[in-house]
């Protein structure tokens, strides 16, 4: 029992105090690869990543024929449509029999959109289908992240249309370098010493081929600036991670054929739900890993923002938007939200909530950065009109909501009392100016 719990204090307490800058290299990669692994796991139970898996699996499910469509149709343009259905027919091994179903109702797809059968609705529905599902992706990826700011339509729309142009691309690049290593290794199967190294450089390949997916994904999808430095080991990991789930799908046939004689042709449809949901899985757990990596020497984790007092949220406001004033009073350049949170010491989730809360309040504006990481904050008003009592006021007020009260309960002596009160409370906020805080 004794032994459990010192582990237990070791990875609750003791690890988190120990200055990684004192340690050799070697130790303190693997006390920044335990912070990183607990902080992961963490945050990937408390933000509920399960369930956006499995939001993004039904999104899935709708536009993964007509994102198909686009792809081979972009394919047999330039005439390589065969090389895309082997890649594609590749990707699912695992489930082969989604795979042709997939295929096939891709080219009844374009057969009827090129007779002209699919137009009106049927064209709109699977447009919103791809938007619906790259949306999803992109909000997934920003929640992580902690961004507010979105793209802006038109860099969405020419974003993903470079990326459905490209994918052809890349999978007929992919599927070269993969057919010349296979060929290479071929010839030299008579070659003792070659022929080993070969036949584990073609294995190898799609393992690299899904760790670049991943890597790319965790960099380019979120609307910041992620490192790519940072995006390596995750996206190994899910790389690794997503081609051994493929592994285990192709060698568990004895266990879906027995599922396939309960459920007939109909078992395609679960098994490839399932595939999909662990495979959103990987990738969700692979970004919350490339977040953390990132951010792991900030004070960013283990902040809840919905458990701090209003007291507390409304004192570190006006801390933050001090800062902001002062700045601006005293004509100097504005800060971004890590320069904010370096400047105030509080955590970057907890600064981040409050800039929203006081963005959306209207006591500040946020100005430029393409991808939020250089974004800068400014007073929405001249800094002689922003008093702590506005701050307090705007911050009370906010909500959605405005239920209709009976006046008439509070035309007593107590109430009134109670709102004269309130008045002299916020009149004397008022004279306090922020930037002199």
């Amino acid at each position: 029992m004794g032994f459990f719990k010192k582990i237990s204090d070791f990875f609750g307490k003791d690890l988190w105090q120990i200055n990684t800058d004192e340690l050799p290299w070697c130790k303190r990669a693997l006390v920044n690869a335990a912070k990183v692994i607990i902080l992961t796991t963490k945050a990937f139970i408390a933000k509920k990543h399960i369930r956006t898996a499995a939001a993004l699996t039904y999104s899935t499910l709708l536009a993964i024929v007509p994102i198909a469509a686009v792809v081979f149709a972009v394919a047999r343009g330039f005439d390589y449509s065969k090389y895309i259905e082997e890649w594609f027919k590749d990707a699912l091994a695992s489930q082969p029999q989604v795979a042709d179903a997939i295929i096939g109702f891709v080219n009844s797809y374009l057969v009827h959109a090129r007779s002209g059968i699919i137009l009106g609705v049927g064209l709109i529905f699977m447009l919103w289908t791809v938007i619906m599902l790259t949306s999803n992706i992109e909000e997934a990826f920003n929640d992580i992240w902690l961004v507010k700011k979105t793209r802006p339509w038109s860099r969405t729309i020419i974003d993903y249309t470079a990326v459905f142009f490209l994918l052809p691309v890349v999978i007929l690049v992919t599927s070269g370098v993969s057919i010349v290593f296979a060929t290479i290794s071929d010839r030299l199967k008579e070659v003792l010493l070659v022929a080993p190294i070969m036949k584990f450089l073609v294995a190898l390949v799609p393992y690299v081929i899904w760790s670049l997916v991943f890597m790319g994904l965790y960099v380019y999808m979120p609307n910041t600036k992620v490192k790519w430095t940072k995006a390596v080991i995750p996206g190994i990991i899910a790389g690794v991670a997503m081609q051994l789930l493929q592994l285990f799908y192709i060698h568990s046939q004895i266990w879906v054929s027995s599922y396939n004689a309960i459920y007939g042709s109909f078992a395609a449809l679960p098994l490839f739900m399932l595939w999909l949901q662990i495979s959103w899985t990987i990738c969700l757990f692979g970004a919350e890993m490339c977040y953390v990596s990132q951010n792991l020497k900030d004070n960013i984790f283990d902040h809840d923002t919905s458990q701090i007092s209003h007291q507390n949220q409304t004192l570190m406001a006006a801390m933050l938007l001090s800062v902001i004033c002062k700045r601006h009073y005293k004509g100097q350049s504005a800060f971004t939200a890590r320069q904010l949170q370096q400047t105030s010491g509080l955590p970057l989730q907890v600064t981040l909530e409050l800039l929203e809360r006081m963005k959306k309040a209207g006591i500040i504006n946020c100005r430029g950065g393409a991808k939020g990481e250089n974004a800068i904050y400014q007073p929405s008003m001249g800094t002689n009109n922003i008093s702590l009592g506005l701050l307090v006021d705007k911050l009370e007020r906010q909500g959605e909501w405005k239920p209709k009260l009976n006046t008439s309960d509070f035309d007593s002596k107590l109430w009134r009392k109670i709102f004269k009160i309130r008045k002299d409370y916020t009149k004397d906020l008022h004279a306090i100016l922020i930037r002199d805080l």
